[in-house]
């Protein structure tokens, strides 16, 4: 499994109500029911994908996160909501924010961070726009629409009045170092949040 979804099964309960936001094929909603025991759904807007989390066991609605969860959900219904990889794609990446927490006890959030070194080194010496192996889209084919920094996303939970419980920052392997812990926002390819309303 990779780090960054052993680092989001570690700050999981066993037994708990998730819902796994963007959740592809359910690789993580299928290793936490196995390792912990959770219940709980994804939602995800690509039909072959929702297709293999159902073939696999997993509920899964079809949905557009633009279009908000609260239409699905009611205050409280998760003690987790998870969005691994996919907070840089939504058009509202805030009002997303918002609702995680609010139909969920805490939200844990994953993204490649902008502000990584070679990214720096990429845009300024190259005059182009980075890839890498966490952004590895050209400019004209990219899915991300909100590219921010680890600064960048901590400044946004201050505005909307989101504690950070827990925070690591890791590589394009999701490994992490101490280089990382020292300098996240120059050093990490990519962070992992929990959070919780203020």
């Amino acid at each position: 499994m990779r780090v960054d979804l052993e680092i989001i099964g570690d700050w999981i309960k066993p037994g708990s109500r998730v819902l796994d936001l963007g959740c592809g094929e359910c690789t993580l909603l299928r290793q936490l029911r196995e390792s912990h025991g959770v219940t709980g759904y994804g939602l995800e807007l690509n039909v072959e994908k929702l297709t293999r989390c159902v073939e696999g066991g997993i509920p899964v609605i079809h949905a557009n996160l633009d279009q908000g969860l609260t239409p699905w959900f009611d205050a409280d219904s998760f003690d987790y909501v998870i969005m691994t990889h996919t907070l840089q794609a939504m058009r509202h990446p805030e009002r997303l924010l918002t609702e995680m927490v609010s139909i969920g006890r805490e939200a844990i959030v994953t993204f490649p961070n902008m502000g990584y070194w070679k990214n720096r080194v990429q845009y300024a010496l190259g005059g182009r726009m980075p890839v890498t192996r966490a952004l590895p889209y050209g400019w004209y084919d990219t899915p991300n629409i909100h590219l921010c920094t680890v600064r960048d996303f901590e400044t946004l939970c201050e505005e909307l009045g989101l504690r950070i419980l827990d925070r690591e920052i890791v590589d394009s392997h999701h490994r992490s170092g101490a280089l990382m812990r020292l300098l996240p926002n120059l050093m990490g390819e990519a962070a992992v949040y929990r959070l919780e309303k203020a």
